[in-house]
């Protein structure tokens, strides 16, 4: 939501019921959105907090990229764009999830148009997309990461696809070698970056950030690039959906559940085929499966659900086996307290 009346607006928009025939029942039907408003009058304010080195930061909203859109809110972006010459705000997960949401959803719903994107990978991940074990990523190894760098380039790629310029933050780990680093930053600059810079801002706070906040500043001088979207709104979604799975997953084809073309087709009859795509899907992988590593290609894009939040604004294929509860696994953990006063299940 920008504000007070969108939030309204939104929440007027929520489906609480469907009638029997077929047509959607709203909040604003059942004269819910005066009680909704009332308890989120205060949520919809900006929390400040400071970093460990004092600067200010909003932290508001922020749900989970893999099965929302995973931003920040609107509100807090307009508000730290009136107090400061640069912004930086995140997406959540990779230029798959987050990123492509951000673009999509945030970005076309409220205007903003950012200026550039950093895009941040390790060494460690590209070894272990280039076929590395997960016990064996200390050990140097250049040609692995060569070959998992064809996930980081994918990625890239994707923003690129979007309009904006690149830089790709290589979050350093004591392991890393000279010559690992090389190798990722080339092909970060072969795939079309307009910077590759070295991020040691873990171990050592500010001071190890200097280097990419100097590249960002200047990839960002030129002002705010003009956006391109992969699909027009106004596409069908079956068609919202292929091109994301061919342009942003890489697959070669998308095979939906009969339960999901059911209620693809129902949200078509209820007119929400204007909205844009929120693809729930693994955060391993940059297809639906959490197996498929580095650059998958020339595979099937698994839907197995179609649902709508249609007060956010967007529907949401369930790609693959996701649980869309976030933090939670199959079977949560149950906490006790036992006679002595320890708390088990932790």
């Amino acid at each position: 939501s920008s504000g007070l009346d969108d939030l309204r607006a939104r929440l007027g928009r929520i489906t609480v019921a469907t009638g029997s025939g077929g047509a959607r029942v709203t909040a604003e039907d059942v004269g819910a959105v005066g009680s909704l408003m009332a308890l989120l009058r205060h949520a919809i304010l900006p929390n400040m907090v400071q970093t460990t080195e004092g600067q200010p930061s909003f932290v508001h909203t922020g749900p989970f990229g893999n099965i929302a859109h995973g931003c920040s809110s609107v509100v807090a972006d307009r508000l730290a764009l009136g107090y400061a010459d640069y912004v930086v705000t995140e997406a959540g997960f990779g230029a798959d999830l987050g990123f492509e949401k951000f673009m999509h959803i945030k970005c076309r719903t409220s205007g903003l148009r950012p200026s550039a994107a950093v895009l941040v990978g390790t060494v460690r991940a590209m070894k272990h997309h280039g076929g590395v074990g997960i016990k064996d990523l200390d050990y140097p190894d250049p040609l692995s990461v060569r070959i998992g760098c064809a996930n980081l380039q994918h990625l890239v790629g994707v923003v690129r696809k979007l309009g904006l310029p690149v830089v790709v933050a290589i979050n350093h780990f004591p392991s890393d070698t000279p010559e690992e680093t090389v190798v990722m930053q080339d092909a970060a600059i072969e795939a079309g970056a307009a910077a590759a810079v070295v991020c040691s801002g873990f171990e050592d706070g500010g001071e190890g950030a200097v280097e990419l906040a100097e590249a960002v500043v200047r990839t960002s001088e030129p002002g705010p690039p003009r956006a391109r979207w992969l699909y027009p709104l106004d596409a069908p979604l079956r068609e919202k959906v292929r091109v994301l799975a061919e342009t942003v997953y890489g697959a070669s084809d998308v095979r939906w559940s009969a339960q999901a073309s059911r209620q693809l087709d129902r949200f078509e009859e209820q007119g929400l085929g204007g909205m844009p795509i929120c693809m729930a899907k693994t955060p391993l992988s940059i297809s639906h499966d959490p197996s498929l590593k580095n650059r998958p290609t020339n595979y099937t894009f698994e839907i197995s659900d179609v649902r709508a939040s249609t007060g956010a604004g967007f529907v949401y294929p369930i790609a693959g086996n996701i649980v869309t509860m976030p933090g939670l696994p199959g079977t949560p953990r149950a906490l006790d307290v036992d006679s002595k006063g320890n708390i088990t299940g932790l």
